[in-house]
């Protein structure tokens, strides 16, 4: 058996054209159960509600437009996902939108393979590819539609990092940097990730052409930045994670540092998988003596003396990998700047890359690699097609949520939505009361329950629940009454939707 498996291998590996479509078809294959997925969590508001999505305009629209919808903040700037929804939608429905994130998500990984494979051998390339292929982290990010822009800036910035350290075309990688931050704001890394493979001997372009790179990125950059601001200058600015919200920086820096521990596990021993992470999942940490900071520094002593150790070593691939998970982890890490969530798997699809690259060359040095590479996508590969059907629809991830992390205020706040779909606005009331027992600093499961009251003939109890919606939402109060009666009217509440527009505050 085990001769078999080698001779099969070295068959694979001796064929140029064989290895991208290898890695390619194992990708599409462990997540073959989303094409029955319809759209849940994020796809409601970012594509099903989107009137950007709904017309052909939109493929030209979104470069001049936020992520997120105006009456929902008009927060981020992601326009090629935007665009290509806006072309899904003219071409099917839920299951051609789903197919085309498994092509993007085959494509990142056959892009990883290709550049593991450049950086060390064909061996390497393949087990990196297949690594990150089946690699459970990454369900949110690619059986969840709104998961996208992971897919689309993983693919960018790959193709940026080959250009620069392996064709060393200024031009190309700087056209695909640019293409990687217009799917999302985390491909700046870019730059750094470069500099890191400089660093480590792994290109060694002459001081000439590392100033012309370094204009190069300026001037991409600076381009982005006139563009971004242009087109989210007239909406409300970025808002904190709700564990952050009104809390001293140095609980932020404490609970972001206990949150490693969370990243670490998802990385290397992805078993247990989380649609959610918020209150009260996960609390904040008032005090660097908490447990809780002290194991996420271990995990960061761990990364760091695994990144000292292959660089003193000689092991260059490996240290690359290590500090890429590092560099890609940086913008959502809230240890930088705080960010609109304390942990989220998505967005670990970047650093993950970091992550095969090391596995890859490491695994590839070993003596039985093979068994040891079939071992890892057999399990990687079932943990995550079981995974896939959990984000089949807005009612299985809710159900997930209340059953993955019982102590967030997520579960019940989707349970108003799933018992107003059930024609059961008391029970959707009742729902919302609970997630406001946990937290209740969140102004969208006010308004959502406002509606709810006013389906159940409650007014009473609606305008008291916007009452403490206006005491959290300021100036985003009309979006909020405006976004919620589009979808109480889709939901088939016209009088609640009435009700809830009639009491939209004026604005002075």
């Amino acid at each position: 058996m085990a001769h078999t498996l080698t001779t099969s291998t070295r068959d694979l590996l001796q064929r140029p054209a064989a290895l991208p479509l290898f890695v390619g078809a194992v990708a599409i294959v462990v997540y073959l159960g989303a094409l029955a997925n319809r759209f849940a969590m994020d796809d409601l508001p970012l594509i099903v509600q989107n009137p950007l999505v709904a017309s052909w305009s939109g493929m030209w629209r979104a470069f001049a437009a936020p992520l997120w919808p105006p009456d929902m903040g008009g927060a981020m700037y992601r326009p090629l996902p935007l665009a290509t929804w806006a072309l899904d939608q003219r071409i099917d429905g839920a299951v051609w939108f789903h197919l085309v994130n498994l092509l993007w998500h085959a494509g990142a990984a056959i892009t990883v393979a290709a550049l593991a494979r450049r950086l060390a051998d064909d061996r390497t390339g393949l087990v990196a590819g297949v690594l990150f292929a089946v690699h459970p982290v990454h369900v949110e990010a690619v059986a969840n539609v709104a998961g996208r822009s992971e897919l689309m800036a993983g693919v960018f910035v790959v193709l940026a990092v080959i250009a620069a350290l392996q064709w060393d075309s200024i031009g190309w990688s700087a056209v695909f940097w640019a293409l990687g931050m217009l799917c999302k704001e985390n491909a700046v890394v870019l730059p750094g990730l470069v500099a890191w493979g400089w660093l480590l001997s792994l290109a060694r372009p002459s001081r000439r052409r590392m100033l012309l790179y370094l204009a190069s990125w300026v001037a991409v950059g600076a381009l982005y930045a006139v563009v971004r601001t242009m087109a989210l200058h007239r909406y409300e600015g970025f808002s904190l994670a709700p564990i952050f919200f009104e809390a001293p920086a140095g609980a932020i820096r404490w609970t972001a540092l206990a949150a490693l521990a969370d990243v670490a596990r998802l990385l290397v021993f992805p078993l247990t998988l989380r649609a959610d992470y918020s209150p009260d999942e996960r609390t904040l940490i008032l005090s660097p003596f908490d447990g809780r900071v002290a194991l996420g520094l271990a995990c960061f002593a761990v990364w760091a003396t695994l990144l000292v150790l292959t660089w003193r070593r000689g092991r260059k691939i490996e240290a690359y990998g290590i500090g890429w998970i590092g560099i890609a982890f940086s913008p959502v890490a809230n240890l930088l700047y705080p960010v609109g969530f304390l942990v989220a798997e998505r967005t670990l699809y970047l650093p993950s890359i970091g992550l095969v690259l090391a596995a890859g060359a490491w695994l590839a040095r070993l003596p039985r690699w093979p068994i040891l590479l079939a071992a890892l996508a057999v399990l990687g590969g079932i943990r995550t097609a079981l995974r896939v059907p959990a984000w089949r629809s807005n009612f299985t991830v809710t159900l997930h949520i209340m059953d993955d992390s019982p102590r967030s205020y997520i579960g019940p706040k989707q349970m108003i939505g799933v018992y107003m779909d059930f024609r059961r606005p008391d029970k959707a009331l009742e729902a919302a009361r609970s997630s406001v027992a946990i937290f209740d600093r969140d102004p969208t499961v006010f308004v959502t329950a406002a509606v709810a009251a006013f389906a159940s003939g409650r007014s009473p109890v609606a305008d008291s629940m916007l009452t403490r919606l206006h005491g959290l939402c300021q100036q985003r109060c009309p979006g909020y009454y405006r976004w919620m009666a589009g979808i109480a009217r889709r939901r088939g509440y016209p009088e609640a939707a009435d009700s809830l527009l009639t009491r939209i505050p004026r604005t002075p």
